[in-house]
């Protein structure tokens, strides 16, 4: 099944990563937003086949503060908040 996890660390800095699982193969898109709602960061945005994947995203170059992440696929849409602390 579709499945988002909570990144770990949570809060994390300047790196974190985000663990995800696809039940079959599909195009999947995984964008990082601001408060907000400004897109800050771009991670996945390709076809991917059934497995689970780990992404690392590295906020260096981000403020302090709650970020959210959201997955995207053809039959599935999930979001989760993670905070930066710096």
């Amino acid at each position: 099944s579709y499945d988002l996890k909570q990144n770990y660390p949570n809060p994390f800095n300047p790196s974190t990563t985000i663990s995800f699982s696809i039940p079959k193969s599909d195009f999947v898109t995984l964008k990082i937003f601001d408060v907000s709602g400004k897109e800050v960061a771009e991670l996945v945005n390709k076809n991917l086949t059934q497995g689970s994947y780990d992404v690392k995203f590295d906020a260096a170059n981000l403020t302090s503060g709650v970020y959210f992440y959201k997955l995207i696929t053809g039959d599935f849409v999930s979001t989760k908040k993670m905070m930066l602390i710096k």
